[in-house]
């Protein structure tokens, strides 16, 4: 999109896979920032050369000076340590919210104005750190995970029925984590309920491969996903940049919202040119409200301990 830049922070498999499919959406000049001299410049002067075959004019640098950052739109944070086998995404609490904050306070000082995107995990507790450090609107800050939890959903119900997953409309909030809450009551495909075309059994499997989809991938190779992820954070930049007012499952802010009390966590909001634009607020059932309710004092809990961390 003309006259957008775009910052991803970290070069690694999340980063590099963000910037290449937000050069192929064309939706800004990219800037890749990583700590690790020559990794950020090799890899975006790899992306810049496959402009004149994939098609797209824009110019990607890499770098480790965050002045070339300045006056970025938007700041997808990929930055901090993956998890790997054996680990849960909160074994990563302490280790990424040191990184995490150091990022923040980067981009408040060169990107004052930007929207930040938050990918890496604990996702809900790094929004929150996120949040805490930059002083930020908090429209303007945002986690990518209901929307990968959601893909992960709709492709095990897919193939699951044999089709499309174009055809699904599914929901999915909570934190993210393995106490995620989707919702088969109010997931449709091609407008009929779920719950008329697959048995009670197998949706129960579903969701539960679903709240354990991030460990089933990096159980197979050894660290965890990034084609997903990466899709989901563009997904989420191209509705800002692009006005969009696209429903999209991502972790924001709510306060009188579920009754949150003003924590970021899973839910359907609305994303526009104003970041984070409504909060769609469903109607859940008691099993549902139950449901998200012990997911969130989970993020509440993780909350807690950011707050003796920082």
């Amino acid at each position: 999109m003309a006259g957008k830049k775009i910052t991803v922070v970290g070069a690694g498999n999340v980063g590099e896979t963000t910037s290449h499919l937000a050069a192929l959406e064309q939706l800004g000049d990219i800037v890749l920032i990583d700590i690790v001299e020559g990794l950020a410049e090799g890899k975006a002067l790899d992306l810049a050369q496959a402009g004149p075959i994939s098609g797209y004019d824009i110019n990607i640098i890499g770098t480790t000076d965050w002045e070339k950052a300045a006056g970025s739109d938007i700041v997808i944070i990929t930055s901090g340590i993956p998890r790997k086998p054996g680990m849960s995404r909160d074994d990563l609490l302490a280790k990424n919210t040191s990184i995490v904050k150091s990022v923040t306070e980067q981009i408040v000082r060169y990107c004052p104005d930007s929207f930040i995107i938050v990918v890496c995990n604990p996702l809900d507790a790094m929004v929150y750190v996120t949040s805490k450090v930059s002083g930020f609107d908090k429209n303007k800050i945002m986690g990518m995970a209901g929307e990968l939890d959601c893909a992960r959903y709709k492709h095990f119900i897919a193939s699951e029925l044999n089709i499309s997953s174009k055809d699904i409309d599914a929901v999915l909030m909570g934190g993210h984590g393995d106490d995620m809450v989707p919702l088969p009551r109010l997931t449709t495909v091609e407008g009929k309920p779920l719950t008329e075309l697959l048995s009670k059994k197998k949706i129960e499997a579903i969701v539960e491969r679903t709240r354990k989809g991030g460990i089933e991938v990096v159980n197979l190779l050894g660290y965890s996903a990034y084609y997903a992820p990466a899709a989901g954070a563009v997904k989420m930049a191209k509705a800002i940049l692009g006005d969009n007012k696209s429903k999209v499952c991502c972790c924001a802010y709510c306060d009188k919202e579920y009754s949150a009390g003003g924590y970021f966590v899973g839910v359907p909001a609305i994303l526009g040119k104003g970041g984070v634009e409504k909060i769609i607020e469903l109607e859940l059932n008691g099993i549902e409200q139950a449901a998200f309710e012990k997911s969130l004092l989970h993020v509440k809990d993780l909350s807690a301990k950011v707050d003796k961390l920082l």
